[in-house]
């Protein structure tokens, strides 16, 4: 049974730092693409930031130079580390892991809220 556990959430203020975390179980996890996605309400869920089993990654435009993603794969662990926070931030982050080959296989955690407000 594959697993994406997300945590590190919470109310920040502008400005400030948060990083979440993601644990998976049930999947080789350096075999995956993995994603960070976010949902605000209203919103269609967006892709934030990507990490490729070799380690290379890719951002949304409206966070790049904000949010750094990063894995442990002796951990099965992705973060991500979001700082310079703004309203427009506030969403449901979602966890991902992704792969296309030998077979296709995508998995969602259960999102984590982060909330930016003063």
């Amino acid at each position: 049974q594959v697993q994406l556990v997300e945590s590190g959430g919470g109310l920040v203020q502008p400005g400030e730092s948060l990083r979440l975390s993601c644990t998976a179980s049930g999947i080789i996890f350096r075999l995956y693409r993995m994603g960070w996605y976010r949902q605000a309400p209203g919103s269609e869920r967006e892709l934030v930031a990507a990490i490729f089993g070799g380690g290379n990654t890719n951002y949304a435009n409206s966070v790049k130079g904000r949010f750094s993603i990063s894995k442990n794969n002796a951990k099965n662990t992705v973060y991500l580390q979001m700082s310079s926070l703004n309203p427009d931030d506030t969403a449901v982050y979602y966890c991902n892991a992704d792969r296309t080959w030998p077979t296709a296989e995508n998995y969602w955690g259960q999102g984590t809220q982060v909330t930016v407000s003063s």
